[in-house]
C-alpha cells in the first residue's frame, strides 16, 4: 500500500470512528431518562469499589508518612517487638517476662558501640500541667537525654532546647508542644513561664514547632524534659514508663551491622548463655513496613471483591438497556445496512454507546468519592484521605472495561442482522 492509500485508510478510519461515537452519542442523548437509569449501577459499583481503595490507600498512606516520622536508620531497643520476625508468631507470652531497658546500658552501649552515630534514652510518663486556673491533663512527658536533638527531626520555633549543661543538671526544665502552649497559655507567651508538673515548678524554655496530627502522636502534645528531671516525676524503671534505647547508624552503617553489634552488647550486658535467646527486642520501622503490606495487599484484595459484584450488577444493567436500545433500533440498523454501512460500524455503533454510558456512570461514582474524600479530611484532621491518580485510572477502566463486556453481545447482535428482515420489522 502506497504512503497515499495508507493515508487514505487512517482518514477513513477515523471518520469511522466519529460517525460511530457521534450515533451514540444522539441515542444516549435522546433517551435521557433511560440513560440516568443506566448510569445508576455503575455509578453506584464505581463508587463501591473505588471508595474501599481510597479508605485502604489513605489509610496506608497516613501509617507510612507517620511511620516516616520515627527514622528509617533507627534501631529501637525495646521490651517488646513491634511484629513478628518473617514466618513466626508473636509470642506475647515470652515477651512478657522481659525486663525493661536500662539507663545504664544505653551508658554501655554508647560507650563500646563502634557503629552507633547517636545513641539517646527515653522514658515516658502520663502528667497533669498546670499554669495558674489553666491546666492540661494526660499530657505525654518525654524524658531524654542530650543527644534527643541528633536523634529525632524535631524543631523547636520559640525559645530553645537544652544545653548539654541543663540536661546534667537538676534543674527544672522543660520543652512543650505547639498544642500545649495553646492549651496553657493561650495567647501568652510561655517562653519563662511556670508550669507545676506533679507538683515541681518548671520553667518553660522553648515550644516545638507545630507538625499537625499524626496518627501516631505528634510532638504537639508532648512536652520534653531532661533525664534528671523525669527521674523525679517517675520511675524510669517501670514498664508503664515505657523506657527504650535509639540507636542511628553511622554513614555507610546498614541497620543489620548495626543490629548485631547492639546485640553482642546488649547480650554481655545481660549475661546471656550463648544458646539463650535474646530478652530484649531490636525493632525498626521496616518490621512494620512488612507486616503493612501482607495486612493491604489482604484488604484490597477483600475491598476489590466487595466492589465486583456491585459493578457486575451496574453491568447487566447496561447489557440489559443495549437490548432494548438494539431492539428499538432494528429498523434504522436495517436501513443504514441498505445503505452500506458495515458489520464493523454497526458493532462500533453499539459498543460506543455502552462505553459512553459506562464511563460516565464512572466519572459521576468517581466524583462522589472525590467529595466524601474531601469532606472525611476537612472532618478528621489526623487523616487525610486522597483520591490517587492510579485509582482514578483504575475507576476509568474498569468502568470502560464493563461497557466493553456489556455491550459486546447487543452490539454484535445488531451487527448481524439481516438489512430485509429489520426493515422489514414492525416497532
Amino acid at each position: 500500500m502506497t504512503g497515499g492509500g495508507a493515508m487514505k485508510q487512517i482518514i477513513k478510519t477515523i471518520r469511522l470512528l466519529f460517525e460511530s461515537f457521534a450515533f451514540a452519542f444522539k441515542s444516549v442523548m435522546v433517551n435521557r431518562l433511560r440513560t440516568v437509569l443506566s448510569l445508576l449501577g455503575i455509578t453506584i459499583g464505581i463508587f463501591a469499589i473505588i471508595s474501599v481503595f481510597t479508605i485502604f490507600d489513605s489509610l496506608e498512606i497516613n501509617i507510612r508518612e507517620s511511620l516516616s516520622q520515627a527514622g528509617e536508620n533507627v534501631i529501637y531497643i525495646q521490651k517488646w517487638p513491634w511484629a513478628p520476625e518473617d514466618g513466626q508468631e508473636y509470642e506475647w507470652w515470652q515477651y512478657w517476662n522481659r525486663p525493661v531497658t536500662k539507663y545504664r546500658e544505653y551508658q554501655a552501649i554508647k560507650e563500646q558501640s563502634q557503629l552507633s552515630e547517636v545513641v539517646s534514652f527515653h522514658a515516658f510518663s502520663s502528667q497533669t500541667l498546670k499554669y495558674k486556673k489553666n491546666s492540661a491533663d494526660n499530657v505525654v512527658v518525654w524524658g531524654t537525654t542530650p543527644e534527643f536533638e541528633q536523634a529525632l527531626d524535631h524543631e523547636v520555633e520559640k525559645g530553645r532546647f537544652f544545653t548539654q549543661f541543663e540536661f546534667q543538671a537538676t534543674r527544672n526544665l522543660v520543652v512543650i508542644g505547639y498544642n500545649i502552649a495553646d492549651r496553657l497559655f493561650e495567647n501568652d507567651d510561655p517562653i519563662g513561664k511556670q508550669i507545676k508538673i506533679r507538683g515541681h515548678k518548671t520553667i518553660v524554655i522553648g515550644v516545638f514547632k507545630r507538625e499537625g496530627n499524626s496518627m501516631f502522636g505528634s510532638m504537639d502534645d508532648y512536652v520534653v524534659v531532661p533525664m534528671q528531671f523525669m527521674r523525679k516525676i517517675t520511675d524510669i524503671r517501670r514498664e508503664n514508663a515505657n523506657p527504650q534505647i535509639l540507636a542511628r547508624a553511622k554513614p555507610n552503617i546498614s541497620n543489620e551491622e548495626l543490629m548485631e553489634e547492639l546485640r553482642s552488647i546488649l547480650r554481655s550486658q545481660r549475661k546471656l548463655k550463648p544458646r539463650a535467646d535474646d530478652n530484649f527486642a531490636l525493632n525498626r520501622t521496616s518490621m512494620l513496613s512488612g507486616a503493612i503490606d501482607k495486612i493491604f495487599k489482604i484488604l484490597n484484595m477483600a475491598g476489590f471483591f466487595i466492589g465486583i459484584f456491585s459493578i457486575i450488577v451496574g453491568g447487566f444493567g447496561i447489557a440489559n438497556i443495549m437490548f432494548v436500545s438494539v431492539k428499538e433500533r432494528t429498523n434504522i440498523i436495517g436501513i443504514q445496512k441498505a445503505l452500506g454501512a458495515k458489520r464493523h460500524f454497526i458493532l462500533l455503533q453499539f459498543l460506543f454507546e455502552s462505553v459512553l454510558l459506562a464511563v460516565t456512570g464512572g466519572v459521576f461514582g468517581l466524583l462522589i468519592v472525590f467529595a466524601g474524600a474531601a469532606v472525611m479530611s476537612s472532618v478528621i484532621e489526623s487523616f487525610k484521605v486522597f483520591l490517587t491518580a492510579g485509582n482514578i485510572t483504575l475507576g476509568l477502566g474498569i468502568s470502560a472495561s464493563i461497557g466493553i463486556v456489556s455491550g459486546f453481545a447487543p452490539a454484535w447482535s445488531a451487527a448481524r442482522m439481516d438489512p430485509v428482515e429489520a426493515i422489514n420489522t414492525a416497532f
